[in-house]
């Protein structure tokens, strides 16, 4: 009996012991930040793995470099065919008696400020003829500038008196600036006619901006009101008259420029240019770039399928197309000179079973 008692009362012990001992492991379980096994969060999932033999890795670069060389030549081609004149006219048209204090010259409202200016036409631009004027050295990227202005009163007519963004040029005694803000006070005001022969030519100005800013940024029933009304004027005035969503001088400027060096499109002139023809622009310098050493110049240019004249896509392309080639030349040589043995793909990880073996 007691043998009988000892023992019961021994495997009661033991059964207690083992009770214990699996709670507190279903605990740690518990406890466990580690994740339930899956084939994705172990990252076991088929997958294309390939092998970077010498063989793939010429075919890659020899690709590359045959695709990508015959579109740099392609690019280059048409930036070489687009026709550009671009004219510095800033010191150009400044009068002798102040080229030593060009700020004056500007500033005052007693010097006459119209310039005239002859362009040579190197050869047949076709139409349409886009004109572009160039700042350099204005940074419309500056963060309190482009933070100077008031999109919700710019859509909507209801917002009107929403300045709180657009100092020092959001209020005026008469009350708010519509459009408020330093971006639209610093609105350029330059101005260009052209004529070949006595004969004028037009300067189209209509749908130069963007159709989606013209109807979803700009407002149809918002007007200019208060606008370059204070002591100290900033740029163009605007048509009171007109609403903003057809100002489409306004809606170009303030699409701000990510650079100091920046082109906006001023206006087009729709018909041919013929090589060696002499234009005639006369320039109503008016906007002072003279105070920050900025510099602004007069863009003529026609277009191609990619745009407008600009080598860097084409020499980009050449560039990497060529670098690609002379790395597959090398990788031939290298490999025909002094090849290498490759290794054994069933000894990579993802190709051995569980216990560690090669499949």
């Amino acid at each position: 009996m007691e043998m009988d008692t000892n023992g019961a009362t021994t495997s009661s012990a033991v059964g207690g012991g083992s009770t214990s001992t699996s709670d507190s492991s279903s605990a740690a379980k518990k406890n466990s930040k580690k994740p339930k096994y899956s084939r994705f969060t172990q990252q076991e999932l088929p997958a294309c793995k390939p092998i970077l033999t010498p063989g793939l890795v010429i075919t890659t670069f020899t690709i590359i470099g045959i695709i990508f060389i015959p579109i740099g030549l392609v690019s280059l081609s048409a930036s070489e065919h687009v026709v550009e004149i671009v004219d510095r006219y800033d010191d150009g048209c400044v009068p002798p008696n102040y080229s030593n204090d060009t700020l004056a010259y500007i500033q005052s409202s007693q010097t006459n400020k119209s310039c005239t200016r002859t362009l040579t036409i190197p050869k047949l631009m076709k139409s349409p003829v886009f004109i572009y004027y160039q700042l350099d050295n204005f940074y419309q990227n500056h963060r309190r500038y482009v933070k100077s202005r008031s999109d919700k009163q710019l859509r909507s007519k209801a917002y009107e008196r929403e300045t709180s963004s657009c100092d020092p040029e959001g209020v005026t005694s008469d009350g708010p600036i519509v459009p408020c803000g330093l971006i639209a006070w610093s609105l350029f005001n330059d101005t260009y006619g052209f004529s070949v022969k006595s004969k004028t030519l037009q300067v189209n100005k209509n749908n130069i901006a963007w159709d989606s800013d013209k109807e979803h940024k700009f407002g149809s029933d918002v007007y200019p009101k208060n606008f370059q009304s204070g002591g100290l004027i900033g740029g163009a005035k605007l048509n009171s008259s007109i609403p903003l969503s057809e100002q489409e001088d306004l809606i170009v400027w303030m699409r701000t420029a990510a650079l100091p060096t920046f082109r906006k499109l001023y206006g087009r002139i729709e018909e041919d240019l013929q090589a060696n023809e002499q234009i005639t622009v006369l320039i109503h310098n008016n906007y002072n770039t003279y105070s920050f050493g900025g510099k602004k110049k007069l863009v003529l240019s026609t277009t191609s399928w990619i745009g407008g004249k600009n080598d860097f896509l084409g020499i980009a392309y050449i560039t990497i197309g060529g670098l690609c080639l002379f790395l597959a030349v090398s990788f031939i040589l290298l490999y025909v000179i002094k090849p290498r043995p490759l290794g054994d793909p069933s000894y990579l990880s993802w190709n051995r079973n569980p216990s560690g073996h090669p499949n």
